[in-house]
């Protein structure tokens, strides 16, 4: 028993640790929303993904759109005509990041560039793109774009944000 102890321990002094692999972000300035007793219909899902797909359109880019409810179920999907193949699996992580983490993906990001997060950190896609969906200050689901630059894509995820009243 002590042997096995001792083999933990030396593993985790050799690997830097459990604490900082799993180093969390940064506390926001302001507290993340509170999600919602209600989940975002497809009615709403398609005037987000419809905002976000004219965005891209306008702007000459091809992305892949999912909105999913605040719980991660997906809603809607739409991968726009030429858009690379890899990039439906990283809309769906980027919209549960936002979702499953009530923050934009952006800021995973932003802390991994400054170091105050590691970039081994699990559960969370650390690129912008994904963003949460409010209706009276409160979530009721995420939107995640991926398909461009991260700044591109996040341009395209909060022009479909803001398309939801």
């Amino acid at each position: 028993m002590n042997k096995t102890l001792a083999l933990i321990a030396a593993g985790l002094a050799l690997s830097g640790g459990y604490a900082s692999a799993q180093t969390a972000p940064a506390a926001p300035a302001a507290p993340a929303p509170a999600y919602s007793s209600r989940v975002i219909t497809l009615a709403e899902a398609k005037t987000v993904a419809a905002a976000a797909e004219a965005e891209a359109r306008k702007n000459g880019w091809t992305m892949v759109i999912v909105v999913v409810e605040s719980n991660g179920a997906q809603v809607l999907a739409q991968k726009m005509d030429g858009t690379q193949y890899g990039s439906n699996e990283v809309a769906v992580k980027k919209a549960l990041t936002a979702a499953n983490f009530r923050r934009p993906t952006s800021v995973f990001q932003d802390a991994v560039k400054s170091g105050t997060l590691n970039a081994i950190f699990t559960g969370a896609t650390a690129v912008e793109g994904g963003e949460l969906l409010l209706v009276d200050g409160k979530i009721v689901g995420a939107i995640g774009v991926s398909g461009g630059t991260a700044a591109q894509d996040g341009v395209v995820a909060r022009a479909g944000q803001a398309a939801l009243k």
